[in-house]
């Protein structure tokens, strides 16, 4: 007589139809991204557009990004309550309402707030993406599922990056934004007609929702956990150099501070997007098969943005050279795959009925980090007359205040989760074979 280990129940089998439906759903995230970067490549056009300064101009990704980030608890206690599929089909519904207003807005309030509907459905994609992965594919597969999803997005960036800034300036504005949006409606109809929440014989346990104080036990239980603390400082410090780059101020800053044209500096944000997908195949498989691993990337993805910005910045001529500034972007394109890595400390703390609240709370912290370094930025270029060197300062600045944390929490953290190991260990259930 021996024994076999049997799987823990609820840990899905993956395969083939997981990944059909994942696809479904990382699709929309795609898209949603595109949208979301679409103003990275026509920063400058914006401005012409709409006669602003750089504080307004900036204004467009704060208010955006401050819409995002604030949606993200909501939109994670939305998905355990609601499921994937609803909250995504109305994400994709806003999102594409709010890029459709944006390429008709006649004026800057109109434009201000077809921003702010694109961030609010655009919140609701990446954390849905997360809990479909989670809900498909067994638990060893979510690191990499994880990075993958993060993978598609830059994609989408990438779409953005080439295709529609040359859609701007081939067709003009209102026929570039307006023809994007069709995007929208084409994986809303995939997603109404494919996607499934979970596979069948999968259904999460029922939970008992009950008003409010189901969303303050849901937000309490998950904030107390240190891993998802973590999770968020992870995000918050790894994420916001290169969103705050590609999003809005990259372009500018190679072509008004470096003195590139266009066209390089679109090569070169190119670049960041090419190298964001590289790194993050690389850092997946190597926390997927080393979770000790996690916070030495998270950490030395930190210091190495932070030296080759600070070499950029300092650097005594009046231009950076061309090799720098691909080290740079080649440097910024590991923030994305590293800010994922805060997900891989939120997911095992929190059991799978609190997955997208924890998810949501992480996912916070970089679009705040973002969000408070694109209005600083703005603000300092404002007050010094286009000092990019001086304004861009603010990066240091916020990688402190979240490196401090990050080091605070993370024996608190790995100690909970070695609790947790053990305690799931001891459940494991053997039986005769």
């Amino acid at each position: 007589m021996g024994s076999r280990t049997v799987s823990l129940p609820g840990d899905p089998p993956g395969g083939r139809r997981a990944v059909a439906v994942w696809a479904i759903g990382v699709s929309v995230y795609f898209v949603a991204v595109i949208f979301r970067t679409s103003l990275g490549v026509a920063g400058l056009d914006a401005a012409d557009r709409f006669h602003v300064n750089a504080s307004a101009l900036s204004t467009f990704s704060i208010l955006q990004l401050l819409v995002y980030a604030g949606m993200q608890i909501p939109v994670g206690l939305l998905v355990d309550r609601l499921g994937t599929k609803k909250v995504l089909a109305l994400g994709v519904v806003l999102f594409t309402a709010g890029q459709l207003g944006f390429a008709f807005s006649p004026s800057y309030g109109t434009a201000l707030a077809s921003r702010a509907l694109l961030g609010c459905g655009d919140a609701m994609t990446f954390i849905s993406v997360l809990r479909l992965g989670t809900r498909w594919f067994p638990a060893r597969r979510s690191p990499l599922v994880a990075q993958l999803a993060g993978l598609v997005g830059m994609a989408g960036n990438l779409v953005s990056t080439l295709v529609l800034a040359r859609l701007l300036h081939g067709v003009g504005w209102t026929a570039a934004f307006g023809g994007s949006a069709v995007a929208g409606v084409i994986v809303l109809v995939l997603l109404l007609l494919f996607l499934k929440d979970h596979p069948e014989g999968y259904e999460p346990e029922p939970f008992p929702h009950r008003g409010s104080a189901y969303v303050r036990r849901q937000i309490v239980a998950s904030w107390k956990e240190p891993g998802t603390r973590l999770g968020m400082w992870v995000h918050f410090t790894t994420q916001f150099p290169a969103m705050v780059f590609l999003l809005l101020w990259g372009l500018p800053f190679l072509v008004q501070a470096q003195g590139l044209s266009r066209a390089a500096a679109g090569e070169l944000l190119t670049l960041v997007v090419l190298s964001n997908m590289l790194v993050g195949l690389v850092y997946g498989q190597i926390v997927a098969r080393h979770h000790a691993a996690r916070l030495p990337l998270a950490l030395g993805t930190v210091g190495a943005t932070a030296a080759v910005w600070a070499a950029t910045l300092a650097y005594p001529a009046a231009h950076a050279p061309m090799w720098l500034l691909v080290v740079l972007c080649t440097v910024l394109g590991a923030c994305g795959p590293a800010s994922m890595i805060g997900f891989d400390f939120a997911r095992p703390a929190n059991p799978p009925e609190r997955q997208g609240t924890a998810s949501g709370i992480t996912n916070m912290g970089g679009f705040v980090a973002s969000m408070t370094t694109l209005l600083a930025i703005g603000v300092l270029l404002d007050a010094t007359g286009d000092d990019y060197t001086v304004a861009f300062c603010a990066v240091f600045v916020l990688q402190a205040v979240g490196l401090s944390q990050i080091l605070r929490l993370r024996k608190r953290a790995a100690r909970r989760e070695r609790e947790r190991l053990v305690a799931s260990r001891v459940e494991t259930v053997h039986v005769p074979a």
